[in-house]
């Protein structure tokens, strides 16, 4: 089989950053082999880097087992998926004028450093569905997660009249078929959460049918002990903030507030992240700052990238995919 990704980073990536990227990479690959799951957060505009090109596939080839992520990075997924071809990008965003600004945003164009989400076109497609689906789900006495009402959406068909990309190429598709368990912290956080905030504000739908942040952990708290026999789960963490704070909790607080003194630690960790520890910021903090905090054993496995997540992840997932 040939591995041109791994020949590569292995003949060239041999000190610094690109050495703990290939350390991070084989610890990724030894963790899977001695039968370990694998959670992936996602932070940051990652589904707009179009991350999905290949997470999808590490989703279609179980090397990850659970994900945790923005709803930005949720939703950005599927806004790729149906409006890629009125995505515009601008190379030259550091010399665009604050008239320049307003002119994309009178246009439906909300810039993301050199790419413009066209979110109107977007949710122009996406919508009328996710709306029914809440107030049918609702009108049944039902309540669902975040994530599941968009596994609903996409896997009712709905959408597939608007693909403007490759399905292959969207994780989130990928994630549905698989029915990947996923943890949404701060949804609320996301367009899609302010949308179904406008409707509870005007009455059209409850808060309580979206399940909520509080749900999440606890539904976190079900999965991380079912999952942790044998080698354990695994933490890697895609950029900072919430994405990756929010789980990693869970070890803690099922040992320390649940007292269930048997709970494993995280049994591999690696962050690729662009954050400065001296300046106080957990995102940046090195992992051994994790065992204080009872996330981390002294023998878990830590790796930490600093660089840049959408140059490092692919490559990272590109040899995980070719050695697993």
């Amino acid at each position: 089989m040939s591995k041109p990704i791994t020949e590569f980073i292995e003949k060239y990536y041999l000190h610094f950053n690109s050495a703990a990227l290939v350390d991070a990479s084989k610890g990724y690959v030894a963790h899977l082999k001695d039968g370990g799951k694998m959670m992936i957060t996602l932070a940051g505009a990652m589904s707009t880097a179009e991350i999905g090109k290949i997470l999808a596939e590490m989703i279609r080839q179980d090397k990850v087992h659970i994900i945790s992520c923005t709803g930005a990075n949720l939703e950005e997924d599927l806004m790729n998926l149906v409006a890629h071809s009125h995505y515009k990008r601008v190379p030259n965003y550091r010399d665009l004028t604050p008239q320049e600004e307003w002119d994309l945003m009178e246009k439906g164009l909300n810039r993301v450093t050199d790419t413009c989400i066209p979110e109107e076109e977007a949710f122009r497609r996406l919508q009328e569905h996710i709306v029914k689906i809440w107030k049918d789900a609702e009108a049944a006495g039902e309540r669902f997660f975040p994530h599941e009402y968009m596994y609903k959406m996409i896997l009712s068909g709905v959408l597939e009249q608007y693909y403007e990309i490759p399905r292959e190429n969207s994780w989130m598709i990928a994630a549905a078929e698989k029915n990947l368990p996923i943890v949404v912290p701060g949804w609320e956080d996301s367009t899609m959460g302010n949308i179904f905030s406008s409707y509870c504000i005007k009455g059209e739908l409850q808060p309580s049918t979206v399940k909520s942040g509080i749900e999440y952990m606890m539904y976190l708290a079900d999965w991380y002990p079912k999952n942790s026999g044998g080698k354990g789960v695994g933490f890697f963490q895609v950029g900072g903030g919430i994405a990756g704070d929010f789980p990693i909790c869970v070890v803690p607080m099922l040992y320390q507030d649940l007292e269930l003194t048997d709970t494993p630690f995280w049994s591999y960790f690696c962050q690729i992240s662009d954050s400065t520890t001296s300046y106080g910021s957990y995102s940046g903090a090195v992992p051994n700052e994790k065992i204080t905090w009872g996330k981390l054993d002294i023998t878990t496995p830590k790796f930490i990238v600093e660089s840049d997540a959408t140059i490092c992840a692919p490559l990272m997932f590109s040899y995980i995919l070719e050695n697993s």
